[in-house]
């Protein structure tokens, strides 16, 4: 895995004095660079150890929650007007976030009190320096897989055929092949739930920018009162840690699923800059759907704010579809993931 991603925040050009809260500087910031991930960190020597086990009923909580958080995502709005498979679809509900269930707002609580700049730089961290697994793409899609409880009455949905309505939906429309392969991989990031992560709440649901004052545009704004960066003098700030317009690429948002699977495939694929917005920005709601963070925002930004538009509804809007035979569409995917990917991705 490459330090790319170190490399863009030495540019941010904030001094050790300036991030002033860390609770334990010294582990986390070296005070002679500028950035935020210091060199001892950088040349720890990478991990090879692989999970064992699953925990099934942990997975299937996970699968819950996400359904969850889904259900609510379903809203109205003008989507791309080349998109048809949805257009007879009943898209009368929108984010009526008051009328969550209480395992939607018992997530987003957790969620927003710990997501903090102190444990998005620890994971970010820890993503640079282990290999959790090596595997290929369809290996990967048949892991994520088993976060269903296949026995349990209430889900009716596996992972695998939610990626696969996605790229199906997709394909119907004409899009091209890589946005198809886009569809067919977004969320396999979730894989996270089984390679350490500490809950769901740096797995799944809406991300933001962590380092800068919270947006109200979030879902539940209430609940970052218990985030300790909320009382911050520098983080509670509009800019905090940023510079007006210097792009998204040089924030940092909230750690999940979306922005583990953007590092991993970001090196190690052929996708073009749109599909890879697709895929760091889905879960970006305060930004693609409320219009926050613009004054973040560079002319890059916006062109891929269109493209996470145009991917949207393909990812919500597909779960009412039938479902998909995994062997019969295993060919076709697999001829286009031979396309994008290399045989074996490191994760």
């Amino acid at each position: 895995m490459t330090d790319n991603f170190s490399d863009q925040f030495i540019r941010l050009s904030m001094t050790f004095a300036d991030c002033r809260r860390l609770q334990s500087p010294k582990q986390y910031l070296d005070s002679t660079v500028i950035g935020f991930i210091p060199t001892s960190y950088r040349s720890t020597p990478a991990s090879t150890d692989m999970p064992i086990a699953v925990i099934y009923n942990a997975g299937r909580a996970l699968d819950e929650t996400s359904d969850a958080i889904d259900h609510v995502n379903v809203l109205k709005g003008k989507w791309n007007e080349e998109s048809k498979f949805d257009q007879e679809k009943d898209k009368t509900q929108f984010r009526d976030y008051d009328a969550a269930c209480d395992r939607v707002k018992k997530f987003y609580k957790e969620q927003h009190e710990k997501q903090t700049v102190e444990f998005n730089i620890k994971a970010r961290v820890e993503f640079n320096s282990k290999k959790r697994a090596r595997m290929g793409v369809w290996e990967a899609m048949e892991m994520l897989n088993t976060l269903v409880d296949e026995s349990d009455p209430d889900t009716n949905l596996s992972q695998i055929e939610h990626l696969l309505q996605t790229a199906e939906a997709i394909r119907r429309d004409g899009k091209p092949e890589w946005m198809q392969v886009t569809g067919l991989v977004h969320d396999l990031g979730k894989l996270l739930s089984m390679f350490g992560s500490q809950g769901q709440w740096d797995v799944v649901g809406d991300t933001f920018v962590v380092g800068c004052k919270f947006s109200e545009k979030i879902i539940y704004p209430h609940t970052f009162e218990g985030n300790p960066d909320s009382q911050d003098v520098v983080y509670s700030t509009k800019y905090g840690i940023y510079e007006p317009h210097c792009g998204l690429d040089n924030v940092m948002l909230s750690w999940g699923h979306d922005e583990y699977l953007y590092h991993v495939l970001k090196d190690q694929s052929t996708l073009p800059e749109e599909a890879l917005a697709m895929i760091r920005y889905h879960s970006f709601y305060p930004w693609h759907r409320e219009g926050a963070y613009t004054h973040l925002m560079n002319e890059k930004d916006q062109k891929s704010l269109e493209a996470v538009q145009a991917f949207n509804p393909y990812d919500l809007y597909s779960k009412s579809d039938g479902s998909c035979d995994p062997a019969k569409l295993r060919p076709y995917y697999e001829g286009l993931i031979a396309k994008f990917f290399p045989t074996v991705l490191d994760w």
